[in-house]
């Protein structure tokens, strides 16, 4: 996988406001950047399931600041997420809570 493309996936979903997750790599990403943008206690160590749980749990209470981040937590309250996890989620999450350049397709910075 390159890791990349989930990014960029995520980034242009919110974007245009179309489309849904796809799997676990955008997932991660996104919870990434719910916690930076939102401050949601969350890891990348935690399984999808609990995170998506903790997501859930705080996505109605949430004030987002604008139409790409309220498209973000209406992608993340739709996602089902599978089981698998690996090192790649990991570095997306990461990514996705260090994000220099929000919303912006291309970017020159990598975790």
């Amino acid at each position: 996988m390159v890791t990349s493309i989930a990014r960029q996936s995520v980034i242009i979903k919110c974007n245009l406001r179309k489309s849904v997750m796809l799997g676990n790599y955008e997932f991660y990403y996104a919870a990434g950047l719910m916690k930076k943008l939102f401050g949601l206690e969350i890891t990348a160590e935690q399984p999808p399931q609990e995170v998506s749980n903790i997501l859930l749990a705080q996505a109605d209470s949430l004030s987002p600041k604008d139409e790409k981040e309220k498209y973000l937590i209406t992608m993340l309250k739709q996602y089902e997420p599978g089981e698998e996890m690996d090192d790649q989620v990991k570095e997306l999450f990461a990514w996705g809570m260090q994000e220099p350049d929000l919303w912006q397709v291309n970017t020159s910075w990598h975790p």
